[in-house]
């Protein structure tokens, strides 16, 4: 069935599930999990989210945020660089102000936690520094000579992990204060209202070990909650989601894919299997489905070729391209590894959803029917993709 994102939005506020026992009852889901591409509306739908928990509220008062907060590209807005280049001062990252950081910052006093979770994930040797009123921070790197280089500015990925670890530590002391069941025994009571927290795509610029400790802990933090706040996560990694609902299996939580549509509808599909879907599969059933529709992107060279990767690894080939049909000499096309290279290195969203040419467009319907005739690559379940072999 399709929807629009603000039924979808009514269906995750809605969700329940039914307990079988004695007497059936229906049960609250403590956790929403959603796997989506890239594109696909998830920061849309946090936003419409809080506005059916907020009453169809545009206004970010007091009151309305205490339902429902977020972590998404728009809480990623609070933090922007003043690198100052005209007076050739050093780089710092401000913080605009706000209620939440400041609770968490001045009041919490939480900047050593901060700090640590961010040397967690990153290197010990890279160092935030707040400023007394924590309007702004700066950045410091213990190099190899035990020297430090002051006031560097980080890459943009170390950045939003480090805003994810300020919203992490917001979180897990929000968390702890609503855990005490009695309200007039709390340290503060702006959090009673707080209905859901909507977490869209936390950092994924990280190695998989880091990855997945980031979920883990993430999963933890979630099932340390003993009140009735609930939770929805939305993630375009499939490592991420798949640790994910390993680590929520036997508590009360949903898992769903959400697809958009060429008419700008969208598909919330349920995950009912019993294991998390396999990747590959369900990349290459979105590739059959955009030949058979004739609606191939330049983005779909990018799944074929992470169906490639992820192939190759399964029958231990040292190289993706070690996969592509060979001609006469024994070789790849290098026409077709150079596509698939070039298409699925495109660093900007806007061009992934550009068409190609016909040519192209032949080449990927060549190449996926190649790949199935030689590697037998089969999808048992088309309607949760969760079985295969290769």
């Amino acid at each position: 069935m399709t929807q629009t994102l603000t039924q979808i939005a009514e269906t995750l506020k809605n969700a329940v599930k039914i307990k079988k026992a004695k007497k059936a009852e229906n049960v609250n889901i403590k956790c929403q999990l959603i796997y989506a591409f890239n594109g696909t509306g998830k920061t849309r739908l946090s936003r419409e989210f809080r506005k059916l928990i907020n009453g169809n509220s545009e206004e970010e008062s007091d009151d309305t945020q205490r339902k429902f907060m977020y972590y998404n590209a728009f809480t990623e807005d609070l933090f922007y660089w003043d690198n100052d280049l005209e007076n050739d001062e050093e780089p710092k990252l401000n913080i605009q102000k706000n209620e939440f950081t400041n609770w968490i910052l001045k009041v919490q006093g939480k900047e050593v936690d901060i700090i640590n979770h961010f040397q967690n994930y990153t290197n010990d040797k890279l160092t935030p520094k707040f400023n007394k009123d924590f309007s702004e921070v700066t950045f410091s790197l213990l190099t190899g000579d035990e020297s430090i280089s002051e006031n560097i500015k980080i890459s943009k990925g170390e950045e939003s992990l480090f805003i994810w670890c300020i919203f992490y530590s917001l979180f897990e002391q929000i968390i702890e204060v609503l855990n005490v069941a009695e309200k007039d025994e709390r340290e503060t009571n702006q959090f009673d209202d707080l209905e859901y927290i909507f977490i869209d795509d936390p950092v994924s610029s990280l190695d998989e070990n880091h990855l997945i400790e980031l979920a883990v802990n993430t999963a933890k933090l979630i099932k340390s909650s003993k009140s009735e706040l609930k939770f929805v996560i939305t993630t375009h990694n499939p490592l991420f989601y798949n640790v994910l609902w390993n680590e929520f299996r036997n508590e009360d939580f949903k898992k769903y894919v959400l697809n958009k549509l060429e008419d700008e509808t969208f598909e919330l599909k349920e995950q009912n299997n019993d294991s998390p879907f396999s990747y590959h599969l369900y990349l290459k059933k979105e590739l059959e489905k955009a030949i058979e529709s004739g609606e191939i992107r330049k983005y779909h060279f990018n799944f074929l070729r992470n169906i490639l990767e992820k192939t190759s690894t399964f029958l231990g080939k040292d190289q993706w391209a070690d996969l592509l049909p060979k001609l006469e000499d024994g070789k790849a096309n290098p026409y077709e590894t150079r596509i698939i290279n070039i298409s699925s290195h495109s660093q900007h969203s806007g061009e992934e959803v550009y068409s190609i040419n016909e040519n192209d467009k032949r080449i990927l319907t060549h190449l996926i029917k190649k790949i199935n005739e030689i590697y037998n690559i089969k999808i048992y379940d088309t309607s949760t993709q969760t079985a295969g072999r290769k």
